[in-house]
């Protein structure tokens, strides 16, 4: 009976360390890890700017503390995105920017800045915008890697699971508060402040 087995070598040489097998059988399964791997700075890239732009939103929601809890959500949750995905960046062979000015730019989001006018309504609606963009990237990135890399489609399915939850509960709010119209998200919130239950990395310790 012979001892090769399947699996236990392929295109990648022992003890090659240039080379990563779980970025190879992306490539011989027809996707390109290189592309998926800079795409994926761009998304996180509007992960990161956006946690730092709804801090800024959030306290201008001053007085309004059921607006402000949801933005709290969705903020922590864009942070847990970031986190989720950065390794991933290293896993295809790649790595974030030197410069946090060039991470900002790259970002596939505009950036989500604090309305001329900071009224409740208008701030809201910079929300919602935000979280439609996220929607769009990360369904991009659903597209480029379900058929190639299960892996990378795993996190962004369930990330773009929860920027639907945030676009949904920006839409309840802002037509309440402009509108005076009920448009339900169909769920509540978070039992706390950026559960993300469908994204956050499973806790080794208490600084994960």
């Amino acid at each position: 009976m012979s001892d090769e087995k399947r699996h236990g070598s392929g295109s990648v040489q022992p003890g090659d360390t240039s080379k990563r097998v779980g970025a190879e059988v992306v490539r011989e399964r027809g996707g390109d890890p290189e592309e998926i791997r800079e795409t994926l700075i761009d998304a996180i890239g509007a992960e990161f700017t956006t946690y730092y732009y709804y801090t800024n939103l959030r306290c201008f929601l001053a007085g309004e503390e059921d607006l402000k809890e949801i933005t709290e959500d969705a903020r922590l949750e864009d942070r847990a995105h970031f986190e989720l995905v950065m390794p991933r960046v290293f896993e295809l062979g790649g790595k974030l920017p030197n410069d946090i000015r060039d991470f900002a730019d790259r970002a596939s989001c505009p950036d989500a800045y604090l309305p001329d006018d900071p009224t409740p309504a208008n701030i809201l609606e910079t929300l919602l915008e935000a979280e439609r963009c996220a929607i769009r990237t990360w369904a991009e990135v659903c597209d480029m890697t379900r058929d190639c890399d299960p892996r990378t489609y795993d996190m962004a399915q369930r990330i773009y699971n929860e920027e639907v939850d945030h676009e949904a509960w920006f839409i309840e709010l802002l037509s309440r508060e402009r509108d005076g119209e009920a448009n339900p998200a169909g769920h509540f919130a978070r039992g706390e402040p950026g559960d993300a239950p469908y994204s956050t990395n499973n806790r080794m310790n208490d600084s994960a």
